[in-house]
């Protein structure tokens, strides 16, 4: 499962629009829900679209993983921080990530530690 949430944040940081598309489409079940306090999507386009909004609200930063990662099933939790390559975090979150027979990720649920003003 670790391995899945390297790929995860891979495809939050794909800025190549056809790259995150296949990157997503990896990740991601057909049919995945994506909710965190700012969008409630489903299915490849719509996630595949909330990260190309988050790329533009925030150009040049990057999604590294956190200090939190368990796992349990086929639920895995993890932290996630939002920042410039190697420098401090300007957002830090916790998502729940419920897996897939295939492995593929089927829904997300997220929260915002810390967010920009």
């Amino acid at each position: 499962m670790e391995n899945l949430v390297e790929r995860y944040l891979a495809a939050w940081n794909e800025t190549d629009a056809a790259a995150r598309a296949k990157a997503v489409a990896e990740v991601f079940t057909e049919d995945a829900a994506y909710t965190d306090p700012l969008a409630a999507v489903t299915g490849h386009e719509g996630i595949a679209a909330v990260i190309a909004g988050a790329q533009e609200m925030f150009p040049g930063l990057v999604f590294t993983p956190g200090e939190v990662f368990d796992a349990h099933r086929n639920v895995a939790r993890f932290t996630w921080h939002l920042g410039p390559a190697g420098g401090e975090a300007i957002a830090v979150g916790f998502d729940v990530a419920e897996l897939a027979e295939d492995g593929r990720i089927r829904r997300v649920l997220g929260f915002l530690d810390k967010a920009p003003a």
